[in-house]
């Protein structure tokens, strides 16, 4: 089991910054690739970002590529979400999930989910 729990939410005015993290407990981090996923009230989850277990292959979405940055820090078993020049269709609640050894921009593929922390963009 893996466990995933998000902080660093928040409300933020547009053009903002907010960082996110995902910190991870009960499995080895470093063997997991991991994402970072969002909602919006009556949408349906939409993949963000993800980053390989190594580090060395990352892929965004078209629509945060240039404004939002994932990293990690396997000494610390936590994944990262810099998200700069936010915009009010930012607003979602963002969750992170953890894949053992692969990474997928698909919800379904990811075997374990943090509850999520709440990001609000005001215009």
């Amino acid at each position: 089991q893996v466990q995933l729990v998000e902080s660093g939410g928040g409300l933020v005015q547009a053009g903002g910054s907010l960082r996110l993290s995902c910190a991870a407990s009960g499995r080895t981090f470093s063997n997991y690739g991991m994402a970072w996923f969002r909602q919006a009230p009556g949408k349906e989850r939409e993949f963000v970002a993800t980053i390989m277990w190594g580090g060395g292959s990352i892929y965004y979405a078209d629509s945060v590529k240039g404004r939002f940055t994932i990293s990690r820090d396997n000494a610390k078993n936590t994944v990262y979400l810099q998200m700069n020049s936010l915009k009010p269709e930012d607003t979602a609640v963002y969750s992170c999930a953890a894949k053992i050894w692969k990474i997928s921009q698909f919800a379904h593929d990811y075997d374990y989910w943090g509850q999520g922390t709440q990001v609000t963009v005001s215009s």
